[in-house]
């Protein structure tokens, strides 16, 4: 029993441990992006806008176009 209780401890330190560290690198911008800004516009899949159909002229309209 007392392994497991020390097993546990150990595993509570291991995971303080990881936490600082992943604050700590937080903090201190290792998971800043400054590369992608200036390359996410080259890579950018804008999809095209579709353009509504052109209908036809109405027969009113195609004589006054003619005028």
């Amino acid at each position: 029993m007392s392994v497991v209780l020390l097993l546990i401890a150990f595993s509570i330190v291991v995971a303080a441990g990881f936490l600082v560290a992943f604050i700590w690198s937080v903090r201190s911008g290792q998971y800043d992006d400054e590369y992608g800004h200036s390359v996410r516009i080259l890579f950018q899949d804008d999809a095209p806008v579709a353009t509504p159909p052109v209908s036809p002229p109405v027969e009113s309209e195609k004589s006054e176009l003619k005028t």
